[in-house]
């Protein structure tokens, strides 16, 4: 039992008990002293206001559940029931004590990937990594990481940081060419095309501290050791000094003072209650259980450096405007508005792209055979790619090229890469009647000169339809 638990036992039998001998107002007293010396009821929590968001929870569940369909399709899931059972029940359990009215579907799947990663996509649909599972030290860890996600699509993160941009930018197409063309679309087009990830995985840094307190909160009003988040941060610091940070350390930034904060707010709470529970024999038995899955080769192991070559072998795909031809050991994953090539392992776990080529149909105003029209239209582009992928930057500016007869511009772009280091982005557009049309080439650095001769193919097989 909870110390607060224990507490408000105390003020009943006061209550029930204490009239006869002290009087109705003399229990009242000594009701208000319990409680008043009871750790955490009257703290002062933070109390934390979801940032503005344009769009309706009903866009989140739209939005998440599109996304979570593709992701299924892409991501090696554990596939395992009882491990996706136990974190439903645990997800629950947290959202539970989360302040929110709005009714989620709540969907809990385990990856099986060995990166210490996990993420929540809009509407509730949370991935956990086996890797996060696996360096938890006991259930409260777990929990807290469970938390710190689910707090983010409790305040709504993904939908807020939409809103934003289509406010900076101040004009209703951009919200097209993030979702693919309609509000509450398929998978992000430009945020996940380049390596610095999708604007609804990519949250600021206010958010993230929104998440820590609000999760922190959760741990504490679940009956967990509110501790457990800020010694999850400060493990996975200790143990990758030196080293590459775990995955989800780099999709997630430190706020700053984020350990300080954490404890902040426990402080806040009341301290860490009696008898806060750490570990469970289930979170043991389902960790053995995760240890005991085979290996799978995930994304994030190939972005190593051992995504296979492109094949020499080349197969037909026919878009809706265009037709060209892609090495046949690529796989073509479409979504709204565009389409996604790539090899086994040339994409991470949020969608980011390491090495392909992504197609996308972008708003674009002007005619069509107007060169500024182009070279703005591409320039707007480059700057929307810009807003959700800080290390983004023109290494060549856009020069003239011709694309199946018509004229385009090339540009050459750099990013971080989430293979580590940085990566090539060679962009190439040309105008057609449906807008902007853009073939995203991208590959890590190194690996650009080997990919290079197939993006030039790629591109010289392209055929637009007049």
């Amino acid at each position: 039992m909870s110390s607060y638990l224990r507490h408000v036992e105390i003020l009943i039998r006061i209550l029930e008990h204490g009239k006869t001998r002290i009087g109705w107002r003399g229990c009242l007293l000594a009701g208000l002293l319990v409680l008043a010396c009871a750790p955490g009821v009257f703290a002062q929590r933070s109390k934390l206001k979801p940032p503005w968001n344009m769009y309706s929870p009903e866009t989140d569940v739209r939005l998440g559940r599109q996304n979570a369909q593709l992701l299924e399709k892409r991501l090696p899931l554990c596939n395992d029931p009882r491990v996706d059972a136990y974190l439903t029940k645990l997800g629950r359990k947290l959202v539970a004590t989360m302040p929110t009215k709005v009714q989620y579907p709540w969907e809990f799947h385990c990856v099986n990937s060995k990166e210490i990663n996990a993420f929540a996509l809009p509407g509730g649909y949370v991935f956990v990594n086996r890797g996060a599972i696996e360096v938890s030290d006991d259930e409260a860890q777990l929990a807290a990481v469970m938390a710190h996600e689910l707090s983010h699509v409790v305040l709504r993160h993904g939908t807020a940081q939409a809103s934003k941009a289509q406010l900076l930018q101040g004009a209703a197409g951009i919200f097209g060419g993030i979702f693919g063309g309609s509000a509450g679309g398929a998978l992000l087009t430009e945020g996940v095309a380049l390596g610095a990830g999708g604007m609804l995985l990519h949250y600021s840094r206010s958010d993230e501290t929104q998440a820590d307190v609000l999760g922190t909160q959760a741990l504490y009003d679940s009956g967990y050791d509110p501790r457990a988040m800020a010694q999850f941060f400060e493990k996975l610091e200790s143990e990758t000094k030196g080293k590459n940070p775990p995955q989800f350390l780099s999709d997630h930034p430190n706020p700053g003072n984020r350990v300080e904060r954490v404890d902040e707010e426990v402080d806040k709470l009341g301290g860490v209650p009696e008898n806060a529970k750490r570990d469970s024999a289930e979170f043991e038995a389902i960790k053995r259980e995760v240890l005991a899955l085979p290996v799978v080769k995930t994304p994030a192991a190939a972005m190593a450096g051992a995504a296979p070559a492109p094949s020499g072998t080349f197969v037909d795909y026919q878009g809706p405007t265009y037709s060209l031809q892609v090495p046949d050991n690529w796989k073509a994953f479409e979504e709204k508005g565009g389409v996604t090539f790539a090899p086994d392992g040339g994409t991470s776990q949020s969608g980011q792209l390491a090495y392909g080529l992504i197609i996308s149909v972008n708003e674009a105003h002007g005619d069509a055979d107007d060169p500024k029209a182009l070279e703005n239209a591409t320039r707007q582009l480059i700057r929307n790619l810009a807003k959700t992928n800080s290390g983004l930057s023109v290494t060549r500016e856009p020069g003239s090229v011709r694309l199946n007869g018509q004229p385009g511009l090339s540009t050459y772009l750099s990013n971080d890469s989430p293979a580590g280091g940085e990566e090539v982005d060679w962009l190439v557009t040309v105008m057609q009647p449906q807008g902007l049309l853009s073939f995203l080439c991208v590959a890590p650095k190194a690996a650009y000169p080997e990919y290079e001769k197939t993006f030039t193919a790629i591109l010289d097989s392209v055929r637009l339809q007049k």
